[in-house]
């Protein structure tokens, strides 16, 4: 059975603990690529992270590997979940099905206070894979899109969509919970 994994980015703390807000792997557009997934007999799982706002490398992947992967299972990161799905892809040797990283995040400016994106790009990554694919806008924060520039310049092979006014791909700058290009994406 195919399965997938979407893995939610790092919000400020204000924000997790704000309770006004959804959970991160409740937000954006998240649960409605998960509920599209299902309608086509994937499996797909949104999860939470531990600290999401303070992430400990360790701690998300403890959490991620409680579930089964394998080539049929669809990894899908958003933002820091995609930049934690580079780094796990990096150092494991699981072979994954289709890859599909919105705004991925290395922490270029060195944000993060710990180790987190202390580790080796895997140049022969999308190997590991059915194919790795990038959503990128142009309208992003700097450091997403150096971000790109660093996966782009060191793993070979990978997809790249580039639009111009979707933002970090959040609900606030896309305006709509949908995202159909990535559905199209997966199932290409």
């Amino acid at each position: 059975m195919k399965t997938a994994i979407i893995l939610h980015g790092m919000p400020s703390k204000e924000g997790y603990f704000d309770p006004e807000r959804e959970a991160q792997s409740n937000s954006h557009w998240l649960p409605w690529v998960q509920r599209q997934l299902i309608l086509k007999n994937v499996l797909a799982q949104a999860i939470e992270l531990p600290t999401p706002y303070e992430p400990v490398y360790e701690d998300w992947k403890r959490t991620f590997e409680q579930f089964h992967i394998d080539e049929d299972t669809i990894l899908i990161g958003h933002s820091c979940g995609g930049g934690f799905l580079i780094r796990w892809l990096s150092e494991n040797n699981t072979k994954v099905g289709r890859v599909v990283l919105v705004a991925p995040w290395l922490d270029p400016d060195g944000e993060v206070d710990n180790d987190f994106f202390d580790f080796q790009i895997d140049p022969e990554l999308v190997g590991k894979t059915d194919g790795i694919h990038i959503f990128i806008s142009e309208d992003d924060d700097a450091d997403s899109l150096d971000s790109l520039k660093i996966i782009e310049k060191k793993i070979k092979n990978v997809s790249v969509t580039r639009f111009k006014d979707r933002g970090h791909f959040t609900y606030g700058d896309m305006g709509t919970e949908e995202f159909l290009e990535l559905i199209d994406v997966i199932f290409e």
